[in-house]
């Protein structure tokens, strides 16, 4: 595989508690031709028993990403997918493996940073992180016995990467005149701004909230915005609250 290709795509890891699950995965990723993991408020690194668990893949715990938040591990990505096995109250794109695989490949050949999330051993993501995400990867593992291991995940999700990718030539870098896609930090700006505007014009009680915001960032999610369209939002917000200025 390209180093092009794989410096695009993350494997990130929020809250891991064992550091033996921290060196499977990265050797898992190693053996999959992928390098790149990030490690999100984990506590338990550097470990020697992470370094005997990575069986040779210490470089990728070397140069793995450590981040204090979901948000900061996100910068800059344009695709973000969250593993789960729970089901969720609010309605959202899920996709199994080679469905996931397949969009992760396209987005990382368009030049847009791809992260795939894995939270928690014992309680996943919270519902903010998952606000983070355009949609969740669910294994069909059997509804009897869905406990899935942190590594064990990352090895059948990377082995479907890398089986896609070898099918198939990659379309290279995107055109000059393509447009990226909206990052999760624009994505926060924009969220920001909407609520503000939405309290403004009076639809918005900050409260009693609701799950209105939640619904909401779903909805954008699942769109996933490109610059244009991001750029298109936010005047119409911008326009919005003017407008409401003005009556009052």
């Amino acid at each position: 595989m390209q180093n092009e290709l794989l410096d695009h795509i993350h494997f990130v890891l929020v809250g891991t508690t064992h550091p033996g699950n921290i060196g499977a995965t990265a050797r898992a990723l190693k053996t999959m031709g992928l390098r790149r993991l990030d490690l999100v408020a984990t506590s338990v690194f550097p470990s020697a028993e992470a370094t005997a668990r990575a069986s040779g893949a210490d470089d990728l715990l070397a140069a793995a990403g450590r981040h204090e938040s979901l948000a900061e591990a996100l910068s800059g990505c344009g695709l973000v997918l969250a593993t789960s096995g729970r089901s969720r109250n609010i309605d959202w794109p899920v996709y199994a493996p080679e469905e996931a695989m397949a969009l992760v490949l396209r987005q990382a050949e368009e030049g847009a940073d791809v992260a795939i999330v894995f939270g928690r051993e014992s309680s996943g993501l919270s519902n903010a992180e998952l606000d983070l995400c355009h949609g969740m990867i669910r294994i069909p593992t059997d509804p009897e016995f869905k406990s899935l291991n942190l590594a064990a995940a990352a090895q059948i999700l990377s082995y479907e990467l890398r089986r896609q990718y070898l099918r198939q030539s990659p379309a290279g870098l995107p055109p000059e005149d393509r447009v990226p896609p909206a990052e999760v930090a624009h994505m926060d700006r924009f969220y920001a701004e909407l609520q503000t505007c939405l309290a403004e014009i009076g639809y918005f009680d900050p409260e009693q909230p609701r799950l209105l915001m939640r619904r909401l960032k779903r909805l954008f999610n699942r769109s996933r915005m490109d610059l244009n369209e991001y750029n298109i939002m936010m005047g119409i917000i911008r326009a919005a609250r003017k407008a409401a200025a003005r009556k009052d």
